[in-house]
């Protein structure tokens, strides 16, 4: 039985691989600028109020859900850095659906990394911005305005690149689908 690519003419399949490559290569750019800027955000927000005599201090490290959502930024970031260098080695040779599987659970660990990183940092968020009446929490974000809009951008950036990793792991699995066992 023909396959379709077969009845394909060849400059639609050039077409076709070069549109992939380069989508492939701008996402995973644009994955790397909103992980390392979110993790930049991140890392660098923190803010000092003086509230009844005494100082208080809100940054990141304080809270383990933004140390996780920090670091995990930081290794998507690294990651995507390693996986552009890899589609840019696949982008020289010939396709090979093998390579695109790589890069779809490449893709797939990265996202689920990132989408576990901004659910920790949004659950903790909520309660700073809103707080917890049956626990007691009291919010604190009117207290500490500067240090939860650095961490909202923050928030903003990562899910950005969250839907950029799920757009590559789309389209990584479709063009891995034609693996030959």
């Amino acid at each position: 039985m023909a396959r379709i690519e077969d009845k394909l003419p060849q400059n639609l399949t050039l077409k076709t691989q070069k549109l992939f490559i380069g989508s492939q290569i701008c996402l995973r750019i644009a994955t790397i600028a909103t992980t390392m800027a979110a993790m930049w955000l991140a890392l660098t927000s923190k803010q000092s109020v003086a509230l009844f005599g005494f100082v208080l201090e809100a940054r990141y490290n304080y809270s383990p859900a933004f140390q996780f959502f920090a670091f995990a930024n930081a290794i998507a970031c690294v990651f995507s850095l390693l996986s552009l260098f890899f589609v840019v080695m696949i982008a020289r040779q010939a396709f090979i659906p093998n390579k695109c599987f790589i890069l779809f659970l490449h893709d797939l660990v990265m996202m689920s990394l990132v989408l576990a990183g901004c659910a920790a940092a949004t659950a903790i968020g909520y309660v700073g911005k809103y707080g917890n009446s049956h626990s007691g929490w009291m919010p604190v974000c009117d207290h500490f305005g500067k240090f939860c809009k650095r961490m909202t951008a923050s928030l903003i950036l990562s899910y950005l690149a969250f839907f950029a990793l799920l757009v590559l792991t789309i389209t990584s699995a479709i063009k891995s689908r034609h693996i030959q066992v």
